[in-house]
């Protein structure tokens, strides 16, 4: 059984403008230890999706439509406040897109930690206080002593994203969600980060969420990744393979609009994916991604295809032949 699974998830968000359709129902499973990719560019569903395991999306105007959430089994949306307290931050933990905006700059770094040590262990503030210590070595952070003491401000986005990390670790989950956690940060940082992740990963078997725009972060981390557009995962695979052989045109213009040295040590000009993304108030019921593709037919335009097995576990929701690759 996946230590995650969700089912036919639909999410809405009632706006003045109407019915944002920000998920349609998404299926997607985590094993255990696995870390699990989710790319697709802003507004595809990613965010709306990590916020909903968590029961953090805000209601009213979102409303999950349909659908289920499985944690080890047990439905997270059927859950009440205080059985989905005792979950959040505990048994599944995130690390949110912005360090700046998730800590709180009026309080120290290690009381922040140490707040949520003693929220889900039942710790003294001492236990804990000593506990941040330990957490914040652990992330590589050093003089973590002095660093406890000192706030957000006063940290560089680097420090920052490790103390969210130190945070999300603090209770041992299962489960870790990452939301672009290397945005804005310099390449070295990042990588630094990246390492961290991926070793804490291995020390603990903890399963990863990885939500990104960036696929070299999913290619040096993931072990399967989902592709998502217009609120549907339009392909699906083991990473190493949906490198290889991309078969949605989407999945392929992705891939081509990564930056290259041309022949010769010269520049070649981006592939740019024509026209943008289908307004989600308005979708239409065939393919989100028929406006743009260059491989359109009638029948992309008269219903929308499922996603099926064009190999051994790797699916894509396309009627082209999944014998087209990348040029």
């Amino acid at each position: 059984m996946p230590i995650l699974e969700i089912k036919n998830l639909t999410i809405h968000f009632h706006t003045d403008a109407g019915v944002v359709q920000a998920v349609n129902s998404l299926c997607v499973s985590l094993e255990k230890g696995e870390v699990l990719g989710m790319v697709g560019e802003s507004g595809c569903g990613k965010s709306v999706t990590a916020l909903s395991v968590l029961g953090l999306l805000p209601v009213p105007p979102a409303r999950v439509v349909n659908g289920e959430i499985l944690f080890e089994g047990r439905n997270l949306l059927a859950l009440d406040p205080d059985g989905m307290r005792k979950i959040r931050g505990n048994r599944i933990s995130m690390v949110f897109q912005e360090p700046m905006t998730s800590l709180n700059p009026v309080f120290t770094v290690g009381d922040q930690i140490a707040e949520a040590i003693m929220v889900h262990q039942n710790l003294r503030k001492k236990e804990a206080m000593d506990k941040t210590v330990e957490l914040l070595r652990s992330v590589q952070i050093p003089s973590a002593e002095q660093r406890v003491s000192e706030y957000p401000h006063q940290l560089s986005g680097g420090m920052r994203q490790r103390v969210m990390i130190a945070m999300a670790l603090s209770s041992n989950p299962s489960i870790l969600i990452a939301d672009e956690p290397t945005t804005a940060l310099d390449v070295t940082i990042q990588a630094q980060i990246l390492d961290l992740m991926n070793r804490i990963r291995e020390e603990s078997d903890m399963s990863i969420l990885l939500i990104t725009h960036d696929l070299g972060v999913v290619a040096e981390m993931a072990d399967r990744t989902v592709v998502m557009y217009a609120g549907e995962v339009v392909e699906h695979a083991r990473t190493v393979d949906l490198f290889q052989r991309p078969c949605h045109p989407y999945t392929i213009g992705l891939m081509q609009s990564i930056p290259r040295l041309g022949a010769h040590g010269g520049r070649e000009r981006l592939k740019a994916i024509p026209g943008t993304v289908s307004d989600l108030i308005e979708l239409a019921p065939w393919c989100k991604f028929s406006d743009r593709c260059v491989h359109v037919t009638g029948e992309c335009r008269q219903r929308n295809p499922e996603l099926v097995e064009i190999a051994p576990g790797h699916f894509a929701r396309c009627f082209k032949d999944v014998g087209v690759v990348m040029s």
